[in-house]
């Protein structure tokens, strides 16, 4: 079992906290779905045979993809590789590109999941980020999108935000509650170094994050939706029973998964490796035969710290016998140990030979994490 993920590196215009690897220039968008038609072929071994169950188009922005350009990857993707017949096939789309010719078109192309960048229901938080959509826009795409027979629609929206009151937020999610969305991605508002909100908070034009709102509403999250029947099955995801991300999923469970475009990342178990994170670069050498990518070959102890800090973002846990079983019983015996500290404050617990975050300690769950690595 595997996942393939394709980066669509475009974006009709920059949002201020976004640091992922873009361009808001079209220009090269056909010679790159040029080149990942060819990397699709340069890439046919990696997974060595293993079958596909899910395939994501992440971005920047994959719905600015025209009909012929989705198609025919996806018919790339089918004779390439064994692709299941329940494969989860996941397209990132912004809100004002989804119309309903748009979703028609993507639905008769297999798209059979839907991740929607809505951020937020509010104006003023679409504004503040530099959406391309409004608040209208964020409505209307799901509608439309359920309408045009998509059940499978996770939407993104962001917290901590300084134009985000806890009423806003609340109310948030309860718009996603009454529209029936089965999945949400929520993540906290960072901010990354060298994006425009970095430079607009170093330069007092904006006002830094509050870490104290954030936890907050992080908390306030785990309690509305919990109350409405969401799991809270990794520490940024939530889905109604039935309704998980495979594919997100597959990362976690330290699945092979290929990544195909630019920036994009590969793992197959005992390495990982990066596509250069430039469009131009990226062209130039696939259309010279060579995916240009950097590898890393894994240690014991990076597999063994991967797996601390993915498994203990999920709800499945870290699993003190298959630490043992996978690596050796030294290791098991030292996570049980440094662990104790976390159970002794609360945020952790064990439950046979699982250890969990507790939902205080999911608050501090990268630190937890760093803290148990080998």
């Amino acid at each position: 079992m595997a996942g393939i993920y394709l980066h669509i590196p475009f974006c009709r215009q920059a949002c201020y906290y976004c640091n992922f690897h873009f361009s808001t220039s079209l220009a090269q968008k056909s010679a790159l779905v040029a080149g990942l038609l060819q990397e699709i072929d340069l890439q046919r071994d990696y997974l060595q045979g293993e079958t596909v169950q899910t395939i994501y188009f992440g971005g920047g922005t994959p719905s600015l993809l025209s009909e012929e350009e989705l198609h025919s990857l996806l018919a790339a993707l089918h004779q390439t590789f064994p692709v299941a017949a329940d494969a989860e096939i996941t397209l990132e789309a912004n809100p004002d590109d989804l119309d309903m010719p748009k979703l028609q078109m993507l639905k008769a192309a297999g798209i059979n999941r839907l991740s929607i960048g809505v951020q937020s229901f509010h104006e003023t938080d679409l504004r503040w980020m530099n959406r391309a959509h409004n608040s209208l826009q964020a409505l209307e795409c799901i509608t439309n999108a359920q309408s045009a027979g998509f059940n499978n629609i996770t939407i993104d929206l962001i917290y901590g935000g300084p134009t985000l009151s806890d009423e806003g937020w609340e109310q948030n999610i309860k718009q996603a509650i009454a529209l029936g969305i089965p999945h949400l991605s929520c993540y906290a508002l960072t901010v990354e170094p060298g994006t425009a909100l970095d430079h607009f908070i170093q330069k007092k034009k904006m006002a830094p994050t509050d870490a104290d709102k954030a936890a907050r509403h992080f908390e306030q999250l785990m309690q509305w939706l919990e109350a409405a029947g969401y799991e809270h099955y990794e520490i940024s995801n939530f889905a109604l029973p039935g309704w998980h991300s495979r594919h997100n999923s597959s990362y976690w469970q330290g699945k092979s998964y290929l990544g195909l475009g630019p920036s994009a990342h590969s793992f197959n178990g005992h390495s990982r490796q990066w596509n250069v994170a430039n469009n131009a670069q990226y062209i130039k050498s696939i259309q010279a035969g060579a995916v240009p990518f950097e590898l890393e070959s894994l240690t014991t102890d990076m597999v063994f710290n991967e797996y601390i800090m993915t498994s203990l973002r999920t709800a499945a846990g870290c699993n003190l016998e298959w630490v043992a079983e996978k690596f050796d019983a030294a290791y098991a015996e030292k996570l049980m140990q440094e662990s104790r500290q976390f159970m002794a404050k609360g945020w952790m617990v064990q439950e046979g030979p699982v250890l969990r975050l507790t939902k205080a300690g999911r608050l501090f769950a990268d630190g937890i994490a760093a803290d148990l690595f080998h």
